[in-house]
């Protein structure tokens, strides 16, 4: 892992190490792993669905990237840099895509500094998108973005770390009213499901070890895209959204447990 900063604290987890640990990485603390474990005892699918919300994003960049003309992208809540990250998949398309990656947690930053240090379109942000107002007023993020453009904004499996009184709703809309016509948002979020009680349990047991953690109706993952025009196939499982092979059985619990979609503000 990059070299940690001092006054980074290695005994509290953090969402974006957490998701590391998912995505089979490195870059992640002992607490990191423990939380991530009894995660995985509570609903074994995790590492699955982590995986499919990473390839969601794959096709996500790509679609718009290559078939929208979109050369500007927000991620937020981006966690680590891994493996086939947002700014390779959209310069892949364009080298000239601009990428900026923002996060809370201050490690996203000392690990990004390390592999975009040669990469002028890239940058990583330690932000807070609670406050996405001030967010999006920082130099770095001016400096790299141009917002009389348009620009995908991506809430890629963050959402669901915001509780309901933490307003993620006027979040996005701060957000869509802060991008011009022809931007494009593309928002994931854990899902409850009636049938299936993990999803409660694993609710609880996010709030106890990150604090965080709130799995949401269909219906309330509705409520973001207001406003925007929802690209077919509309707000579905992750991996039936335009998938590049055929999803033999969508019944599963790793296939279900996050919906997502891709909205455009007319």
């Amino acid at each position: 892992m990059a070299e940690v900063p001092p006054d980074i604290p290695t005994d509290v987890p953090t969402a974006a190490r957490v998701y590391d640990v998912m995505l089979n990485g490195k870059d992640n603390f002992a607490v990191d792993r423990q939380v991530a474990e009894a995660s995985l005892k509570i609903m074994p699918e995790l590492r699955d669905i982590a995986l499919h919300n990473r390839a969601m994003l794959h096709r996500v960049v790509r679609y718009l990237a290559a078939e929208e003309g979109i050369t500007q992208f927000l991620d937020l809540g981006s966690g680590l840099p891994t493996v086939r990250n947002t700014h390779e998949v959209a310069q892949e398309i364009d080298p000239a895509a601009r990428v900026v990656y923002v996060d809370i947690d201050p490690i996203v930053l000392a690990h990004g500094r390390a592999i975009l240090a040669d990469n002028p379109n890239t940058t990583v942000v330690t932000a807070d998108i609670r406050e996405p107002g001030a967010l999006l007023q920082r130099p770095e993020v001016r400096r790299l973005l141009d917002f009389s453009k348009p620009v995908c904004v991506m809430l890629c499996g963050i959402l669901h770390h915001l509780a309901d009184d933490e307003g993620p709703g006027e979040i996005v809309k701060t957000l869509r009213e802060s991008v011009p016509s022809g931007s494009y948002f593309f928002i994931t979020n854990f899902t409850r499901l009636g049938d299936a009680p993990e999803s409660v349990e694993l609710e609880k047991q996010l709030l106890e070890q990150l604090g965080t953690g709130r799995v949401r109706t269909p219906a309330e993952l509705a409520a973001f895209f207001d406003g925007l025009e929802i690209l077919p196939p509309g707000l579905v499982p992750l991996p039936l959204w335009r998938p590049d092979e055929p999803v033999v059985d969508a019944s599963t619990i790793d296939v279900r447990f996050m919906t997502g979609g891709v909205g455009r503000k007319p």
